[in-house]
């Protein structure tokens, strides 16, 4: 390094939970680069050698073992004079399992720092997991003080439980940041880590480096999009999103400080963000566990096609399977679309009627339903005959089954237990149905970058402009039971994202009637979606990894307008600590 320069190489890199091989090869290869680069460091993300997030994994000694046997095989290849590796790892130190970063150089590990804010909340589960590490002075590289805060040392607001890392790394003679993450894709997260980063440079005077997992984490998806900015709050680099990426950027100093003038890739926003989430959440879902490709039902409806044109992007046609199931309700207007759509996409598609197993089933219920009225019941048998046969093929291939309902459905409970919810997978699961007539308009289009379909008009319009149906009965539509879409993902979004009282959404202008019956709906499903099949993360609050409400439940918002708190009930004794009490 020269006297007044650091060249730091950001890997931006998609790590496996539990492949701590893997993951030590990826960190080594990503050093090789930084090294042909002439890089002094190169820096990897949070928890890297475990992958993030490791969830209860973490807790094994077996696992922490492996994890620190890495490290240590790494910091012994940091002898060979080359750059220094900064990298993610749990560590357990005087009996505490930590959150930690390790700097790897000459040959040994040269310095631990430990996470010291948790996060327990939403996705986030750390506190029952890892020790609370000390606020501590930066690391030195190549004679330059770096600052190391990690994720949610930058992230928490002020509070009794709040270490303030960044101030005190400034304090100690911090010059630049460097924050390891494992930062969640959220719709419009990127402006709120930029406003977060913004407030820590404004605050510290430092330049900041903000370096992002990318890859999908069962839910989850990371979505890179690293960058750094100088003191003055310019951008110093942005790195693509949604994909791989190790770039070297070269930090020189001036009489203000470190600064860098690096690449500034432009970024995904809004549906076209959300899309990229989808292909990437299915893409590592079926890599990261080894199936050999996916298959799925196509209906010749919307959700399935979405679903069909993201599956397609994220493996390529080759490793996708659509299958038509249809029975005496199905239109010949589905058949031609769900053909087409095949046809566009380049998939392989079959047709297996499912009379016979339908009839069978009826056949072998006549003697116990003897005397009861059809309902809904025999309906149900439709889609779960349905569910049965993709079933038998995916035992079959190996191939695994993507589940195609959406966020709208899954709130309410439009969906049939072992039927149409049958899978392993689900790309649109946090996605609302009128987002999905708009994803679907988008990808006709566009296609994101590194995407394996064909570009052009791959989802057939009559599929995104006939009205949505199950085809259970005849002349059956989705408006025969719900409110239009537009007025039930409106409700939908206040009672789930944003928790909001019905008299407060009714004050708003939606129907009482309306918005106390999703309520009821959204309520009594709680127990389908516990059983529903994962899938991609892409709003605040999605169903699992944020919302988790107990099945058995019988509190219900009736719509009044809520009651003001008496505080005169409220004594001084009523808010005293315990320990007042003692002796």
């Amino acid at each position: 390094m020269s006297e007044q320069q650091i060249k730091i190489t950001l890997a931006q890199l998609n790590p496996t939970v539990g492949d701590v091989t893997g993951n030590a090869a990826k960190a080594r290869a990503a050093r090789d680069k930084a090294k042909a680069d002439g890089a002094d460091l190169v820096v990897l993300s949070e928890l890297f050698i475990a992958g993030y997030p490791p969830e209860d994994l973490v807790l094994k000694p077996a696992f922490q073992s492996a994890c620190r046997a890495a490290i240590e095989e790494l910091a012994r290849e940091t002898e060979d004079g080359g750059p220094a590796m900064l990298i993610g790892t749990p560590w357990v130190e005087d009996g505490k399992l930590y959150n930690a970063c390790a700097l790897l150089d000459g040959g040994r590990i040269a310095a631990l720092r430990f996470k010291a804010n948790l996060p327990n909340y939403g996705v986030f589960d750390e506190k029952r997991l890892f020790a609370r590490g000390p606020a501590s002075g930066p690391v030195t590289v190549r004679g330059v003080r770096i600052g190391v805060p990690i994720c949610e040392d930058i992230w928490l607001e002020e509070s009794e439980d709040y270490e303030n890392v960044v101030e005190c790394l400034a304090e100690t003679g911090a010059e630049i940041l460097i924050v390891p993450n494992g930062s969640p894709y959220a719709r419009d997260k990127a402006d709120l880590r930029l406003l977060i980063v913004v407030a820590r440079v404004t605050e510290s005077g430092l330049p900041l480096v903000y370096l992002n997992e990318v890859g999908g984490q069962d839910e989850l998806i990371f979505d890179g999009a690293s960058f750094a900015l100088n003191a003055d709050l310019s951008v110093a680099a942005q790195l693509p999103a949604f994909e791989e990426n190790i770039t070297t950027l070269t930090w020189r100093k001036t009489a203000d400080g470190w600064r860098c003038n690096g690449p500034i890739t432009a970024q995904l926003e809004g549906d076209k963000a959300d899309y990229a989430a989808c292909v990437l959440g299915l893409r590592d879902y079926v890599r990261k566990n080894g199936f050999p490709g996916v298959l799925l039902g196509v209906s010749g409806g919307i959700d399935s096609a979405l679903c069909a044109a993201i599956a397609v992007d994220a493996l390529g046609a080759d490793k996708v399977r659509g299958v038509m199931l249809p029975f005496r309700y199905t239109a010949q207007v589905s058949l031609d679309d769900a053909a087409k759509l095949a046809a566009a996409l380049g998939i392989r598609y079959e047709i297996l009627p499912i009379a016979d197993a339908v009839n069978g089933f009826e056949t072998i219920l006549a003697p116990v339903f003897k005397g009861l009225e059809r309902d809904i019941t025999e309906e149900n048998l439709q889609a779960r005959a349905r569910g049965t046969l993709l079933m038998a093929i995916s035992n079959k291939t190996g191939a695994m089954v993507v589940t195609t309902g959406n966020k709208s459905e899954m709130s309410v409970g439009y969906a049939t237990l072992y039927g149409d919810m049958n899978g392993g997978f689900n790309p649109i699961k946090d996605i609302y149905k009128t987002e999905v007539f708009r994803l679907s308009s988008l990808r006709n289009a566009w296609k994101p970058d590194g995407a394996l379909g064909p570009s052009g008009e791959v989802i057939p319009v009559n599929i995104i402009i006939r009205p949505p149906t199950a085809e259970l009965r005849e002349n059956q539509t989705d408006q025969d039971s719900l409110p239009p879409y537009e007025v039930l993902d409106a409700i939908l979004e206040r009672l789930v994202e944003r928790e909001e009282p019905l008299a407060t959404i009714i004050e708003a202008g939606f129907d009482r009637d309306v918005v106390t019956r999703v309520d009821r709906l959204l309520n009594i499903a709680e127990y389908k979606r516990r059983q529903a099949a994962p899938g991609v993360k892409v709003t605040r609050k999605n169903f699992g990894r944020d919302r988790r409400y107990p099945i058995t439940n019988r509190f219900r918002d009736f719509g009044k307008a809520l009651p003001e708190p008496d505080e005169k009930l409220v004594t001084r004794t009523s808010r005293a600590s315990a320990e007042a009490f003692e002796g």
